[in-house]
């Protein structure tokens, strides 16, 4: 379980294809707190740690995963957004994050608005999922607002300290990011529809 609130930025290392698997390690500054077997999301996707050595941490994403998620396009250099799981004892500063991420979206526009920044997303309404105005979302593991919803578009607003502290400063138009939906919305959604078959 994870709330959306970044801890750090980190940096791929090196990819490794075994199979239909790829092993990522990543370099991060929280490396040496590590243990093996434990959850860290990267991009918003929950990862588990499987080996370590000096700065630098494994973990290896499965067909199933690269298939759904946008960790498939990752190469060396990359930046990150990292957070482990949250603690039973933590505040809850953002929202409930599963990081199990339920499909990718297309960046279509960021707009600069003095001092934040507006960024609108499109992603295929197929499967179901939903956004609300007001409403939450996880955007490569960031928990956030929407702002605008649309059928398969909606944006969310940017502060400062986001847009410097995540990979917010490195998406533009065209980006393929990954999206978790607020899961009490799918839950509600699914419900829903099962009640009108």
């Amino acid at each position: 379980m994870f709330t959306g609130i970044i801890e750090t930025i980190g940096t791929v290392h090196s990819l490794r294809a075994e199979g239909a698997n790829l092993h990522i390690e990543v370099a991060s500054s929280f490396t040496q707190e590590l243990k093996i077997d434990q959850s860290v999301a990267h991009n918003g996707v929950c990862l588990t740690v499987v080996s370590i050595s000096d700065d630098c941490y494994t973990v290896t994403a499965i067909k199933e995963t690269l298939d759904k998620t946008s960790l498939s396009s990752l190469q060396v250099a990359n930046p990150v957004n990292l957070e482990r799981g949250m603690k039973l004892s933590d505040r809850l500063d953002g929202h409930i994050v599963q990081g199990h991420v339920d499909q990718v979206a297309q960046c279509t526009n960021v707009l600069e608005e003095n001092g934040s920044w507006k960024f609108t997303f499109k992603y295929d309404s197929s499967p179901g999922n939903i956004t609300i105005e007001k409403g939450s979302i996880t955007i490569n593991g960031v928990s956030l607002t929407v702002v605008d919803s649309g059928k398969d578009i909606f944006s969310v607003a940017i502060i400062p300290y986001t847009y410097k502290h995540t990979t917010f400063n490195t998406l533009k138009e065209g980006t393929v990011v990954n999206l978790e939906f607020d899961v009490i919305g799918k839950y509600v959604a699914r419900l829903t529809q099962l009640s009108s078959q």
